[in-house]
């Protein structure tokens, strides 16, 4: 029996690039899951939402809260527009929120978009806050797209996404394994706002740059990399380990950009290696960083004796995660698993994410 919903999926990651939607339609037959991306829209930030967001980890308690609620109706705003516009049939929306605080040892994560909010703004049914219950089951909370990874994409051996964080997703077995890898355009992105640039487009001014081998070799000894999946990394951990390496730093912004994308690439290399159980494999990468050519032609230079590196469509590499969470509002509302314990390390999987009805 086919079962078809139509869900608009919402993201907001941490490289703060803005919000992207994602009208999609999501099938089940008989247990395997396809999807058909109808409209997508990204909303870039204002430098006011943006400063907001980025620095609402060192927000009181009150302010938090305020944020939260004040950002949840503005996800609804545009969720309402996006809908109007396009002249769409939603079923429900499903939102992942952008994260503010992510400590995952303490028990804590926290993604601002209060869901009644979007709800009351939308006047459609919302689903949102996938990663609270794993980590109250002592999980990391992420990464949460390898579920979409292995329901939309198991044709690759592995799923890499380059957003503020890398992570990536494999096969292990049974097992869907993925974890956050490290730094990606949230390292690229603090180097370039240094001169006022919001990012290095295709990467060209990191191509023209030359290694800074001290700054790579302190950054490829952050103890980060030493420790076993499952794992992830937040923003507290960016600022407290890796700004203060690049601020010590003192170079050219190319040669920073340089290293940064060798780093990068070094560690995701170096992860994709270590799992390779055999030749010809296939390495899916979404997210900014596939937009980034320099990344994307040093990725591919190291790789080359095991693993081909394929680039999808643009809305693919813009939308995949968006997507992803619309995958996930729609297990949630089958009251399927959307979470899985091999990837978060768990005490089990779970069915994350609560629904909040228009009032």
């Amino acid at each position: 029996m086919k079962k078809t919903f139509n869900v608009i999926g919402l993201m907001s990651g941490t490289s703060l690039d803005g919000l992207d939607l994602v009208y999609c339609q999501i099938s089940e037959i008989d247990g395997v899951y396809g999807y058909t991306i109808a409209e997508t829209k990204n909303i870039d930030y204002t430098p006011e939402m943006k400063s907001n967001l980025k620095n609402a980890i060192h927000l009181p308690a009150l302010g938090l809260l305020e944020l939260n609620n004040t950002y949840g109706t503005w996800l609804g705003e545009q969720t309402k527009l996006f809908i109007e516009e396009e002249n769409l049939e939603v079923d429900f929306i499903a939102s992942h929120g952008h994260t503010t605080h992510h400590q995952p040892k303490k028990g804590v994560t926290y993604q601002v978009g209060s869901g009644q909010h979007i709800a009351n703004a939308c006047n459609k049914i919302v689903i949102n806050d996938f990663r609270t219950n794993d980590v109250a089951l002592g999980g990391q909370g992420a990464p949460l797209v390898p579920i979409g990874d292995m329901l939309f994409f198991k044709e690759y051996d592995f799923c890499l996404n380059l957003g503020g964080i890398s992570n990536i997703s494999f096969q292990k077995g049974k097992d869907r394994i993925a974890y956050d890898i490290g730094l990606a355009n949230m390292l690229l992105n603090y180097i370039t706002q240094k001169i006022d640039l919001a990012y290095d487009k295709d990467g060209n001014l990191a191509r023209s740059g030359k290694l800074n081998q001290n700054l790579l070799d302190r950054l490829n000894a952050l103890e980060f990399y030493k420790l076993h999946y499952p794992k992830s990394i937040g923003y507290e951990w960016f600022l407290q380990e890796v700004i203060p390496l690049v601020n010590k730093t003192e170079d050219t912004i190319p040669n920073l950009l340089h290293t940064a994308v060798v780093h990068i690439c070094n560690q995701i290399t170096l992860q994709i290696e270590q799992n390779i159980s055999k030749e010809n494999n296939k390495l899916l990468v979404t997210g900014g960083g596939a937009l980034n050519s320099f990344l994307i032609d040093t990725l591919k230079k190291e790789l080359q004796n095991s693993t081909t590196v394929v680039i999808p469509s643009k809305t693919v590499i813009e939308f995949k995660e968006a997507l992803i969470f619309a995958l996930m509002g729609v297990l949630k509302h089958q009251n399927k698993t959307n979470v899985l314990s091999t990837v978060t390390g768990a005490i089990k999987d779970s069915v994350s994410g609560i629904v909040y009805l228009p009032q």
